[in-house]
């Protein structure tokens, strides 16, 4: 640099400038990059949310089906109780004199009554059973699917950190397919696919 005010820039100045300000042409790349990473990463956490929290539905309809088996073994055994009432009383029927076969024969009856009742309290319990089965099989599934949309979203925000370093814009473009693919299936989460 001279006294009078006049400066001379050496060769490499001029590259340190354009360095420092975002070379020619890659601002733009930049940018783009940068908005991209923050709108797949807001998606992505909200990818996340649902995940977990089909994951824990999941959980709560299995925990559900697994009361509702209980309700039904419990149901059983007391049917098999009332079976086994009605059978005593049979027995004692057949044995007993004629005269006392009446009074066994309401109590069969009512035991055959009261068994109906029973073994259709038990059927439904068993069909709940089965639905609240279904219904977690469902969330899991949908666990799935937002879980490998979150994965794929993660993947191509590291792809975007790669691609910023190496400023190849192949990468760049990988970026934005992979981004697109989490999204999608993202999409088929929230359709039920």
């Amino acid at each position: 640099m001279s006294s009078e005010g006049f400066h001379v820039h050496g060769p490499h100045d001029h590259e340190l400038e354009h360095a420092a300000q975002g070379a020619h042409g890659s601002g733009g790349m930049v940018n783009q990059i940068a908005m991209f990473t923050a709108i797949i990463a807001t998606v992505g956490a909200i990818f996340s949310y649902m995940g977990g929290a089909t994951q824990a539905n999941a959980g709560l309809y299995k925990n559900n089906a697994a009361l509702k088996k209980a309700e039904a073994s419990n149901q059983w055994n007391y049917y098999q109780a009332k079976s086994t009432k009605q059978a005593l009383a049979e027995m004692a029927m057949n044995l007993s004199p004629e005269a006392a076969k009446s009074a066994y024969q309401v109590k069969l009856e009512r035991y055959e009554k009261e068994k109906d009742g029973i073994k259709a309290v038990a059927e439904k319990l068993e069909t709940e059973v089965v639905e609240w089965d279904e219904k977690s099989d469902e969330q899991m599934h949908l666990h799935h699917r937002w879980a490998q949309a979150t994965t794929v979203l993660q993947i191509s925000i590291a792809m975007a950190a790669i691609a910023l370093l190496t400023k190849k814009k192949w990468l760049e473009y990988a970026m934005f397919g992979t981004g697109g693919l989490g999204v999608l299936v993202g999409a088929l989460a929230v359709f039920h696919i």
